[in-house]
């Protein structure tokens, strides 16, 4: 095989990758669903190979699962899930911040408090994307200096499994406003250099499923009214 074709496989793989999230984003491909493969095959007007090879790195990521002679489901965003992933990230960036430590400085800071408030100006206007990138980019100022880029990768994977599963253009304000509330307290702590403190906090309080669970219920099975959400671990995300 040529560097050539090798590249193209490479591309094509990338564009039905692509197309696949931005379906589920959208929630045009519903958790629980069976993917009919070739639809999207003809869909895309591409073979079966790089919708393979597309599909390998969707149930390495956990949007799918992917049953031998049955076929490919999309997986569901179960409180269970939630409360995993919470438990990663939260061990994940208090790791980040006390490897990154040395390198932190109070321009650093400054940009954080930036970021909190246009995300302070977003909610008070209601434009959930604003919200959503300035809350990304707080977090990327600490996580963008470390050099842990496998760290780095499934920090971005578990994040996109919980905001784009598919994104909830809505807010819980009681929810964001504490999160608001949450980042200063972070931002004071790295301001003084008591880097163990900020990392406790971000895995204790910032995300702890324990603490941040009525919100992240309101968030995301609020709206389906069928489900029991008093049984702990029952909800789904479809």
């Amino acid at each position: 095989m040529t560097c050539e074709s090798q590249f193209t496989l490479k591309s094509l793989r990338e564009q039905v990758y692509d197309y696949l999230r931005i379906q589920m984003n959208e929630g045009k491909i519903r958790a629980g669903a069976f993917l009919n493969l070739n639809d999207i095959s003809r869909e895309l007007g591409m073979s079966r190979t790089p919708l393979r090879d597309a599909l390998f790195q969707l149930e390495s990521e956990g949007f799918i699962t992917i049953f031998p002679r049955r076929g490919v489901v999309v997986n569901a965003l179960t409180l269970e899930k939630i409360r995993n992933i919470y438990e990663i990230l939260g061990a994940l960036e208090s790791a980040v911040i006390v490897l990154v430590a040395v390198r932190f400085r109070d321009s650093d800071a400054d940009l954080m408090e930036r970021y909190n408030q246009q995300m302070g100006k977003a909610l008070d206007q209601n434009n959930f994307s604003v919200f959503y990138d300035a809350n990304l980019k707080f977090h990327n100022v600490y996580l963008e200096m470390s050099d842990n880029a496998e760290m780095l990768h499934s920090i971005k994977i578990h994040k996109e499994r919980l905001y784009d599963f598919p994104r909830n253009k809505t807010f819980v304000k009681e929810w964001e406003l504490h999160s608001l509330e949450e980042h200063k307290t972070m931002i004071e702590m790295l301001r003084n250099h008591d880097f163990n403190s900020a990392a406790d906090y971000i895995r204790d309080v910032h995300w702890s499923f324990s603490v941040q669970e009525r919100f992240i219920r309101k968030y995301y099975f609020a709206k389906h009214l069928d489900l029991d959400l008093s049984e702990e671990g029952n909800g789904t995300v479809e």
